[in-house]
């Protein structure tokens, strides 16, 4: 479904990541983990249009898009949900939700998309005329990814999503990620998080000072050593 073939992105100069290639199969669930600065937000900034690679090149679905605009990426039907959830606080959850639809063509299919998210995240109707900055980190972190849903992606891409939240709520985000996949949506998945990212990821990659080190199936980097040692503190 996508093909990161050694993609190299810079910023004034230095490179953030270096020939930087994975894949991801159509209805995988696929981790890119690593410390921080290791080049992962760079990548799914990359993937979704808001970067440009140096060298290399991004296929999806045998097409190039390393070249296209941002708001053409979600139009083929990809969808990033960004670090710090960056929602607009003064709006209420539905207005939040709206504007992730906007690539939509049509009101019947903005309704279905509603339809489908609050069947996800049925808090997020009941308080739909609430404004998103009253909510808390974990019911913020939903609607983030409601929103990134309301496009209706094939893919969907998520920069740390358990990103400063308790562990009891860590775990709910993990099973919202493992249901959107059940529902049809590949999903590539940025996590420091990584003994949870592993458990639900059918595989992952691990990322180091832009480069990627190692791959694998999830369940066989839990056991590797590297990432026992560098991530997991065994």
């Amino acid at each position: 479904m996508l093909l990161v073939n050694n993609v190299s992105v810079g910023y004034k100069g230095l490179l953030a990541i270096q020939d930087v290639s994975f894949r991801v199969e159509k209805g995988e669930i696929v981790s890119l983990i690593g410390s921080n600065g290791a080049g992962k937000s760079t990548v799914l900034k990359t993937i979704a249009g808001l970067l440009h690679p140096e060298k290399g090149e991004i296929i999806l679905d045998n097409h190039p898009i390393h070249s296209r605009p941002a708001y053409e990426i979600v139009q083929k039907k990809i969808s990033m949900i960004p670090e710090g959830r960056r929602l607009f606080g003064r709006l209420s959850v539905l207005d939040n939700l709206l504007l992730g639809a906007y690539a939509l063509g049509s009101k019947e299919e903005t309704e279905d998309a509603l339809e489908s998210v609050f069947n996800i995240f049925p808090i997020l109707k009941e308080r739909k005329n609430q404004r998103a900055d009253t909510f808390s980190g974990g019911e913020q972190q939903q609607l983030a990814i409601a929103r990134g849903l309301m496009s209706n992606p094939s893919l969907l891409m998520l920069d740390e999503p358990s990103l400063g939240l308790m562990p009891r709520l860590v775990s709910e985000i993990f099973h919202i990620v493992r249901e959107i996949s059940q529902k049809g949506v590949t999903v590539l998945l940025v996590e420091q998080n990584v003994f949870e990212a592993l458990q639900i990821s059918n595989r992952a990659y691990v990322l180091q000072t832009g480069r990627i080190v190692l791959e694998g199936r999830g369940d066989e980097l839990v056991k590797s050593d590297l990432v026992r040692k560098a991530y997991l503190g065994m």
